[in-house]
């Protein structure tokens, strides 16, 4: 398999557009959640576990509609579904502007997480796969540096916003920036989409659901979904497990706020140098970043310096994980059927990413802090490193 670099350039600007909105996507959706969650508690009277609730509706409709997305788009229909969701996205967020309970705050979460699996990075990377079939990965890496900087921008200009404006109307302006920015820029970025391929008699007996049951879809699934709920349990505690280790309270508000810089570090490096390596090799290395923080964060309890390098190796390695998992199912499984397949993973992985939170927190206690839930992220890092390596190895002796 050649090296991405070798292969015809992908389109800059379509890139550099898609990445300017995938920049407000995340910033809007998935980061605002958690400056919303205290003035609306207040305002509507709900419990924290009543109005985090809102949030885990999202992330489960997101998962539910991953799916059909993908279908969708492999279809041929992606200028629809990504114009559509923003869309979505924007009516969502004027209506949550107007609640007055909690029905209505769980409805607009669960509109919201239908918009996410239609605008955040999976059906994204699925469209430049399509487009660009031989410089998909650097199209992904691109799109990415923009990407990881949405909480870097929008958790300050959001609270800015709640600020100034309060929240209701904070949420006008958060609309305002799908509806006036993100879907006309999806709907003239997309159009000519290209048409499904007319399959081969062998692929003809190879759909998307065939390749489910198949040894490498199952194990990169078992990748993604263990990755995804390890780096999704680990955010919510970050300032208590920083606390736990002994840093400076400065330290312990600083080096979270970095960790969307350095998941952009991670990936203009991956840019820069991956083409100086095999692809199939930075893939089995860039997921053993996670577990090799761990372990030093776990060896290392109590010392601030096991902590900054547990953060180091969290940041770069999940920004570059990043990237694995958008580009494995191309690589190793099918890029004929690749929003299909990668659809298929969303609920089992939105189903991790909200067990986990709750799980590491459910682990914790006074006398040994996170140390219990840190050795079961070790395990499900580990299991997800071993499936990658494993797929890998079968679909390249395939291959052949």
């Amino acid at each position: 398999m050649s090296s991405p670099s070798a292969s015809p350039a992908h389109d800059r600007r379509l890139v550099g557009w898609l990445s300017l909105a995938q920049l407000i996507s995340w910033g809007s959706l998935f980061y605002t959640f958690a400056l919303l969650l205290e003035p609306v508690e207040r305002e509507l009277g709900m419990s924290r576990a009543q109005a985090s609730l809102a949030f885990s509706l999202a992330l489960l409709a997101e998962g539910i509609a991953a799916y059909p997305v993908g279908r969708w788009i492999d279809r041929g229909h992606e200028r629809a579904v990504v114009t559509g969701s923003s869309l979505l996205a924007g009516a969502c967020l004027l209506a949550h502007s107007a609640i007055q309970g909690p029905w209505g705050f769980y409805a607009v979460w669960i509109g919201l997480g239908i918009a996410m699996a239609g605008t955040l990075y999976t059906p994204v990377f699925a469209v430049v796969t399509r487009r660009f079939p031989q410089d998909f990965r650097r199209a992904i890496i691109t799109i990415t540096f923009l990407g990881g900087l949405a909480s870097t921008v929008f958790i300050p200009l959001t609270a800015w916003l709640i600020a100034a404006l309060g929240w209701r109307h904070a949420l006008w302006v958060l609309a305002g920036l799908h509806l006036l920015v993100c879907a006309p820029l999806h709907a003239r970025l997309l159009r000519d989409a290209p048409t499904p391929a007319v399959p081969a008699p062998a692929a003809a007996r190879a759909p998307a659901a065939a390749h489910m049951r198949e040894a490498p879809f199952l194990l990169i699934g078992v990748f993604v979904v263990a990755m995804m709920a390890v780096t999704a349990a680990l955010p919510p505690h970050m300032i208590s497990l920083l606390r736990g280790s002994g840093l400076d309270e400065r330290w312990v508000i600083a080096i979270p706020a970095s960790i969307g810089l350095m998941q952009v570090a991670g990936r203009v490096l991956l840019f820069l140098f991956e083409h100086r390596f095999d692809v199939h090799l930075a893939n089995r290395v860039i997921p053993t970043l996670v577990p090799i923080g761990l372990v030093l964060l776990i060896a290392g309890a109590g010392y601030p310096w096991a902590a900054l390098l547990f953060v180091a190796l969290y940041g770069l390695g999940n920004g570059m994980i990043t990237i694995v998992k958008g580009t494995a199912i191309a690589q190793y499984v099918s890029r004929e059927h690749v929003a299909s397949l990668n659809g298929a993973l969303g609920l089992p992985s939105a189903l991790a990413r909200a067990a986990t939170p709750w799980l590491l927190g459910a682990l914790w206690t006074a006398q040994a802090g996170y140390a219990h839930g840190l050795w079961l992220l070790l395990a499900l890092s580990l299991s997800a490193v071993a499936a990658l390596m494993l797929a890998q190895r079968i679909a390249l002796k395939r291959a052949r």
